[in-house]
Parts: structure tokens; sequence; C-alpha cells
């Protein structure tokens, strides 16, 4: 599969059953078409994607359930938005880092979308994205610090031999507390 001359390998991802909550690392705006192209999931996003130009419009049509990251009294209604979401049989694509990061170190995954899974019953699918050049590790399409959109989309189209890779660890199940699965989730070389 090739989306903007970016070569997607996702021979080892399973798309999600109806009602999981798919957490995935976050490293580029790339991610997102990638993860939109493999899976019929909706996403959660930070409020202000709905405010942007062409993306915001799209977003709300797809049904992509949004929040305020930046609003702790906001947070319960949203975590019941996406558990009844996921009770109702729609998986939910979410980036538990709630920001980007280069692709060779990840930020600590947040919980409460794991707090959702589990008020739902909800199974977790865990995913983790990597860009590749030729045989090395890129972070060619990383989306961080005082990058526009623009210069992002741009490095991307000049970059030469850009793979993404998505792959899949097994499914967890909405037992236990939501610090565990995060931890499980992000690191699924910890399940015994």
């Amino acid at each position: 599969m090739r989306a903007l001359d970016v070569d997607v390998e996702h021979s080892a991802y399973t798309p999600s059953e109806p009602g999981t909550l798919v957490v995935a690392n976050h490293i580029s705006w790339l991610d997102i078409p990638v993860m939109l192209a493999l899976d019929s999931a909706v996403f959660l996003a930070k409020r202000e994607v709905a405010r942007w130009p062409f993306v915001g419009g799209l977003a709300m049509r797809s049904g992509t359930l949004f929040i305020d990251r930046h609003s702790y009294r906001g947070l319960p209604r949203t975590v019941a938005e996406l558990a009844r979401t996921l009770r109702s049989g729609r998986s939910v694509v979410v980036f538990p880092e709630a920001t980007t990061c280069c692709g060779v170190h990840s930020a600590p995954f947040r919980r409460a979308a794991f707090q959702a899974a589990l008020d739902a019953g909800a199974p977790i699918q865990p995913v983790r994205i990597s860009y590749h050049q030729g045989d090395a590790p890129s972070t060619v399409p990383a989306f961080l610090g005082d990058d526009t959109l623009l210069t992002s989309v741009r490095r991307v189209l000049r970059a030469r031999e850009l793979r993404v890779r998505v792959s899949s660890s097994p499914l967890l199940e909405p037992f236990g507390d939501r610090r565990r699965l995060a931890a499980l989730a992000q690191h699924p070389c910890l399940i015994s």
C-alpha cells in the first residue's frame, strides 16, 4: 500500500474488532491517514483540530471525538463519551501520548482512554507505528517543536524511500486498572 509516496507495511497489523480501543504511539500527522487506511475506527483528537481549516470539517464529518486537553473538569464527560462509542460497537483510535514524539523515544501513555475501555468492557489493541528510510529508522515524518504542517508535509514529500511500519500486539482484555493497561499497551513486551 502507498500513500503520499510512502510505502505502508502493515502485514503485522490486524484491523480492530468492533468496539475496540486502538492505542498507538504518535509520531506525525501522517499517522492519521495511515491508520484511516488500515482501520474503520473513529479518532479521539484534541479540541483544536475541529477548528483547523479543511481538516476540522473532515474530522467532524468522520465522527471524530474531541477532547479539551486543558480541562480536567471536562475529562469525565470525554471518558463517558468514549465509553459510549466503544459500547456502541465503534472502534476508536487514540494516541495516548497526547503529543507527537520523534519515534525514537516516546512519552508515557496517559490513562483516561484506558478508563473508558474498562468502563465499556472494550478490548484494547496496542499498535506500534515506526518510520524507516532504507534499513534505518527515520525521524523525517516527526512533527515536533516549531514545525508547521506545511513544513512537515514538504519534508515528507521530499523524503526518499520512506516507509511506515504498522504492527499490532495481542489484544488486552479490559481487566485491572488503567495504569497497568497503559503500561502494557505502551510496552507489550511486559505482557506475561
